[in-house]
């Protein structure tokens, strides 16, 4: 299983904002970006202050990098979700992003079982959860509509990290698509998300653009 391996700071700081990568850590004087908001490199620092025009196809670029970025997915994966999105009745864009959003690490996520995408996938990885009673461990796997994630019982549940995840998880609000149980540590998908219910940062247009070259 393919992953990015660097550091996650650079990533917000060539894409020019915070993608909360880190979780709770990017909230705090600690975050990278906090300290030098500039695009990584030797050149990062002085290019802030040139006046350039930007081509389409490098705001298209960007739109569909930051996409990656944010949900933590290599180039190969990404295109072949747009393929699949492509294949799907209504709007590419919005079919890819709900395709995004239903991963199995992002959801977790959502759930508020997790800081981050990353850790939600280390935590899958790891076996600790369940899809409709089955364990698995695919970060990648698709949920839809009825499904239900739970953590699974016995060593799972006693370790010191799911003990206290109720009291940790209860603080963080989640989107409406969802429905959580904090004393079962489980959720289940009600429906797939609308736009405005998604990351309205991401403009997957440009990205349906990008492809479309």
């Amino acid at each position: 299983m393919a992953k990015y391996r660097g550091p996650v700071c650079k990533l917000c700081r060539r894409e020019g904002e915070k993608l909360f990568l880190k979780g709770e850590r990017c909230f705090t004087p600690k975050c990278a970006f906090e300290r030098r908001a500039y695009a990584p490199g030797q050149h990062g620092k002085s290019s802030q202050f040139r006046r350039r025009r930007e081509s389409d196809y490098n705001r298209q670029l960007r739109a569909k990098q930051k996409a990656r970025r944010i949900y933590g997915i290599l180039e190969r994966q990404f295109r072949r979700y747009y393929e699949v999105s492509l294949q799907r009745r209504g709007l590419t864009g919005l079919n890819l992003l709900q395709i995004l959003e239903s991963r199995l690490d992002n959801v977790i996520y959502r759930l508020g079982y997790a800081d981050s995408r990353s850790q939600a996938r280390l935590l899958v990885t790891h076996g600790h959860f369940s899809v409709n009673g089955r364990r698995t461990d695919v970060p990648s796997m698709l949920v839809v509509a009825g499904d239900e994630i739970t953590v699974r019982e016995g060593s799972s549940r006693s370790r010191p990290y799911f003990k206290d995840l109720p009291a940790m998880a209860e603080t963080k609000t989640i989107p409406m698509w969802l429905e959580r149980d904090l004393k079962n540590l489980s959720g289940k998908v009600i429906r797939l998300p609308e736009r405005s219910e998604i990351d309205g940062n991401l403009n997957e247009q440009l990205i349906v653009e990008y492809y479309s070259r």
